[in-house]
């Protein structure tokens, strides 16, 4: 059969999706296909585009199967040419000055950004930002510039604002409407975003309207409508975008009022033989900008050339805000202010303003129906929603639950029309069917059906439904540890206490696999100190850098300190003394939530000397570091509140004191409130207690965090020795049963039976357990002992903490930044230019020599180390398990952190790995490829262990810190040059 010709023209994220999916169906390969695309790059992942700025390689950010680019595919790829013209009367397009015919025709020519009618917007220093070319220029002209100032206070300009910080530049962002994303975010959303994002360090400005470029030879700000003018040695247009319907208008093309290719359902334009595609498309009069409906747009048009039945019919505008470090994301039309044809609608608000999240439905007036939806500071939610939105499904009984975290949630992915992915498209249907096929893990789901590899946010739900359906099928759901331990938190918990096991060694010898992983070994950490309470550090290679570290790993690989204030009561001595220690090394200070002062920026080797000063002056470890008891707050009750009814301070220390240090599958925080006027919101804690004229009532699993949740109402009317001996019970009941990492709010809505089973386990004691119960809790507080003043009083444990294990100097790479209020790499706008190792981290042949870098005793047994060589940071590790020895770059390529010798080593398949300690990032100790199924990877290096004293093959110094400073990987980047 003779193949038809088709063109593509276009070689963006939509074409690429098009082409990956007509290779899929087209499996008589009836079409060959030819691409045409303008940049010389194959399709990459223009979404996630900053994501450029750590790569460092266009390679790594392809999209697409190794099929779709193989030299025996029916695609061909013609990169680097434009297409200049189109003959729709000879079937021909034009590129490189030469005809090609075809029998169909797609446009796929997206968008190009919209430039104000400023003066002065060609002058240098004024750029878009919309592709690699774009932010490779962005890049160079940056060098040695401070402020940046970005138009446009959309999606896009944030995302844009965003990258630029890891340039090291000021960045303020103006937007002309009344607040920020003004097209999906309400007003009390946008006043919360601001604070957040300008919390990041991005200067604000709304209801501003840009007059005139300034500057001579080049830009130097801008001047605004009120005649003020705003600095700026660069500015970067991000305020909109326009269809590139060019040729298509010229070939005689039927096009909107506001441009974009006018096309049916089925993708067809007023030429039949021309289709078109993405954010060109103009749909029922609207053109997509959003990822998601452009992708059903390219598997509709593959579904109709193959001669299948699909239709396009439109799509809600649904969305996630990429790379910051809080949520952001929009659903359907938030904005809408009826449901068509005069149809009022109804709103459901959540605005927690204590942990600075905001929710807000909207719904159709009959309740059935999601009409939109935005969120900040919390988007757990976002897939559920998008599916609602999407298969327009009628909407739960309660719809508030669906932002409360009540059962709503789960109703979107029961229904098999529903879409699970909102950014691929993927229905329920399709994941079932794949589970049914044999794809029985989520990460298999991801490969087989694309779901939850767009934002991420639905791999909660793929999760369930492949729990239901498996369990639908009578197949056994394995709710395993991870490969090493093939058993739940609980079964490990009562294994470990029948038998008496005490080190993760013996563990894994007598009942697990392998070498462990950062999952398992932490697990097991947990388990050991929850029933045995033995000091942490006793365990310590087994711990995440928290625990191994007692601190809080914050941003630049410094750390927290954070002293025990029992209910919030100090002294002014006390008060003093934290003043003294913060300015002494200069710290940050903050007043907690929970009634603290956190103290951050402390260097790891800083950490011994500050807590000295700190437990001579009485004070004792908070544990904010572990999962563990937090704090208890409280109010000042009836020793001075005149509305107080109970002494709600001394019952707060009476508790913290009992409680400190316990651990537990996850944090926990309490409150003890004086009266029901709730002044310590006791309802939001994970347990808490308020006080009546006939004493106090006792409240479990609330939660105020990322999913809010009041806590239940356990018993009442307690006097203070039965009220702690219910939470003793209760504590110790969570801790037994409860999965790793689960928050007791989560524990009790999984729980079968809920409150009521709870109350008959604790308070009526209808297990037997409430003595044995008791008994654990009372060893667990009779042992409790100061892990900080462990530390601080043996010198062997004190020698642990510190940066290099063959130097006493601070981690030099890391300075304090006053304007942005925490200690960050130093030169950070070099460190983050120079990038982060990507895929292409090959080391140049050069003359190698064993270099002796630290005693062999110095490196922890199944644990890492840093070490300097000249001025650049190595990672040693002693996989001792093993008999291994490995070195890597110390650097993490994500975020550009000197941490990775503080990571959790293990194995995955057999293959060792290490697990970055800031977000986990996981790469094979000997290749260094990233085991994450992302494109980063570090340079790893032969040891050798000779008398005691480790050895690693390196070229001279000087020669290595040139090569890995080009990717960012040096320990001194700001005194080398590029």
């Amino acid at each position: 059969m003779k193949q038809e010709q088709l063109i593509v023209v276009g070689a963006g994220m939509v074409a690429q999706r098009f082409c990956d999916r007509l290779l899929e169906l087209d499996q008589a390969r009836r079409f060959r296909v030819v691409v045409f695309g303008e940049e010389k790059y194959a399709p990459y992942d223009r979404v996630n585009l900053a994501s450029f700025y750590d790569l460092r390689d266009p390679k790594q950010m392809r999209l697409g199967s190794s099929q779709l680019y193989a030299a025996d595919s029916p695609i061909t790829w013609q990169l680097g040419q434009q297409v200049s013209a189109i003959d729709a009367q000879a079937h021909t397009i034009t590129a490189g000055g030469a005809p090609h015919s075809y029998r169909h025709l797609v446009l796929a020519t997206g968008c190009r950004p919209t430039l104000p009618a400023l003066p002065g917007v060609n002058k240098p220093g004024v750029f878009v930002y919309r592709d690699i070319a774009d932010l490779m220029k962005i890049e160079a002209y940056a060098r040695g510039r401070r402020q940046v100032l970005v138009l446009g206070g959309g999606l896009l300009g944030l995302e844009c604002a965003h990258s630029l910080l890891s340039l090291g530049l000021k960045v303020v962002v103006v937007e002309s409407a009344p607040r920020l994303l003004p097209k999906q975010m309400d007003e009390a959303g946008a006043r919360l975003l601001r604070e957040k994002v300008e919390a990041l360090g991005i200067k604000t400005f709304v209801g501003r309207s840009a007059q005139a470029i300034e500057g001579d030879a080049a830009c130097s700000g801008v001047r605004f409508s009120d005649d003020t003018v705003i600095a700026a040695d660069m500015i970067v247009v991000a305020a909109g975008v326009t269809p590139r319907d060019e040729l298509a208008r010229d070939a005689g093309l039927m096009l909107g009022a506001r441009g974009g290719v006018v096309v049916d359902d089925g993708m067809a334009t007023s030429d039949p033989s021309i289709y078109a595609i993405g954010e060109v498309a103009q749909h029922r009069g609207v053109c997509y900008g959003l990822v998601a409906p452009c992708y059903e747009m390219a598997d509709v048009l593959a579904r109709r050339l193959v001669g299948q039945e699909a239709s396009f019919v439109g799509a809600p505008q649904s969305t996630k805000l990429k790379r910051f470090s809080f949520d952001v994301a929009v659903v359907g039309d938030p904005l809408i202010t009826s449901g068509g044809a005069g149809e009022e609608t109804k709103e459901v608000v959540l605005h927690d303003m204590l942990n600075g999240v905001y929710k807000r439905l909207v719904v159709s007036a009959d309740k059935k129906r999601l009409l939109g939806a935005c969120m900040v500071g919390d988007a757990s939610e976002y897939a559920t929603l998008a599916a609602y939105c999407r298969s327009r499904q009628q909407l739960p009984e309660h719809a508030e639950e669906l932002i409360t975290g009540g059962k709503g949630e789960a109703g979107a992915a029961r229904d098999s029309s529903s879409y699970v992915c909102a950014c691929n498209n993927v229905s329920r249907a399709a994941v079932c069917a794949k589970i049914r096929e044999g794809v029985v893990s989520v990460s298999a789901l991801k490969t087989a059906t694309r779901a939850g590899t767009g934002c991420g946010g639905c791999t909660p739900i793929l999760q369930d439904i492949l729990h239901q359906e498996m369990t639908a099928a009578g197949e056994p759901v394995l709710l395993h540890i991870c490969e090493h331990l093939p058993f739940t938190r609980q079964e490990l918990y009562e294994i470990v206490a029948v038998r008496g096991y005490r080190s993760f060694r013996e563990i894994i010898e007598k009942i697990g696999r392998g070498s462990g992983c950062e999952v398992c070994k932490p697990a097991v950490a947990s388990v050991l100190a929850s029933v045995h309470n033995e000091p942490i550090l006793n365990h310590e290679t087994l711990q995440d850098t928290n625990d191994r570290f007692l601190a809080n790993l914050q941003r630049g690989g410094v750390y927290s300190v954070v002293p025990r204030i029992p209910g919030g009561e100090i002294t002014p001595e006390k008060l003093i003394k934290l003043g003294e220690v913060a300015r002494k090394y200069g710290l940050y200070t903050k007043i907690t939530g929970g009634q603290r002062i956190d103290l951050f920026g402390a260097q790891l080797n800083q950490l011994p000397d500050i807590w000295q000063e700190l437990i001579e002056a009485g004070f004792e470890s908070g544990h904010a570091y572990g999962k563990a008891v937090r704090t208890v707050k409280s109010c000042v009750g009836s020793t001075w509140c005149r509305y107080g009814v109970q002494d709600s301070m001394a019952f707060a220390i009476l508790i913290e004191q009992r409680y400190k240090g316990i651990r537990a599958p996850h944090k926990l925080k309490s409150a003890v409130s004086g009266c029901m006027r709730e002044c310590a919101e006791v309802q939001s804690k994970d347990f808490g207690v308020i006080a009546t004229e006939r004493g106090w009532n006792l409240y479990v699993c609330g939660n105020g965090g990322a999913k809010p949740r009041h806590a239940d109402l356990l018993a009442v009317d307690l006097d203070s020795d039965a009220c702690v001996r219910l939470i003793d019970r209760f504590l110790m009941f969570y801790i037994r049963t409860a999965d790793k990492l689960t928050r007791t709010s989560t524990w009790l809505d999984k729980m079968e039976g809920g409150i009521n089973h709870l109350k008959d386990v604790i308070v009526k004691d209808s297990l037997g357990l409430c003595a044995e119960l008791e008994r654990d809790m009372r060893k667990l507080v009779d042992s409790y002992r100061c892990e900080w003043a462990a530390v601080v009083n043996d010198p062997a444990r004190r020698a642990r903490f510190q940066h290099f294990a063959n130097s006493a100097e601070n981690d030099s790479s890391v300075v304090w930044v006053e304007e942005r209020k925490q200690r960050r790499p130093a030169d950070w706008p070099k460190q983050a230019r120079l990038g982060a190792g990507g895929s292409k981290l090959r080391l140049p042949t050069l003359q190698k020599r064993w270099v002796p870098l630290v005693d062999a005793d110095a490196v922890p047994p199944d644990g890492g180390i840093a070490v300097k060589y000249g001025r650049v940071q190595l990672a040693v590790f002693n996989f001792s398990s093993r008999g291994q020895w490995y070195a890597t770059q110390n650097m993490c390529p994500h975020k550009q952190d000197m941490v990775l010798a503080r990571g959790i080593i293990g194995d995955h398949k057999g293959q060792p790995k290490v697990a970055c300690p800031q977000h986990k990032k996981t790469f094979a100790l000997d290749t260094g490829e990233s085991l994450s199924g992302e494109p980063y990877r570090i340079a790893s290096f032969p040891v050798q262990v000779n008398r005691g004293i480790v050895y690693v093959e390196l070229p001279a110094a000087e020669s290595l810190e040139a090569q890995l400073c080009r990717r960012g990987a040096s320990c001194q980047p700001n005194e080398l040059t590029e």
